[in-house]
């Protein structure tokens, strides 16, 4: 049973937001405690690479959902990686 037209549009846009909502919490929680200690750099560098991995396929098949879930997620990898060195290094100045 495959799934067609605007059923693949909806399961497309049900997991981006699924994914990047995850993203989204943990950089609110993070903001919140000043600390994001508990995230893992290995989980953020394998999870890095595969985002952009899937981002390369994406262009690949000129895919608008992979291409546009992979590179928010890169963004908000990004910006808890920036969060996660600029509490670490508040907290080891303390």
């Amino acid at each position: 049973m495959a799934i067609e037209g605007i059923y693949l549009t909806i399961v497309g846009i049900a997991a981006g937001i699924l994914i990047l909502t995850g993203w989204v919490w943990q950089i609110y929680k993070g903001y919140n405690s000043k600390s994001l200690k508990d995230v893992s750099k290995f989980l953020m560098i394998f999870i890095s690479a595969g985002a952009v991995l899937w981002l390369a396929y994406g262009v690949s098949v000129q895919d608008i959902f992979i291409i546009g879930t992979n590179l928010a997620a890169i963004i908000l990898m990004m910006l808890v990686l920036g969060m996660k060195i600029k509490y670490s290094t508040m907290q080891s100045v303390k």
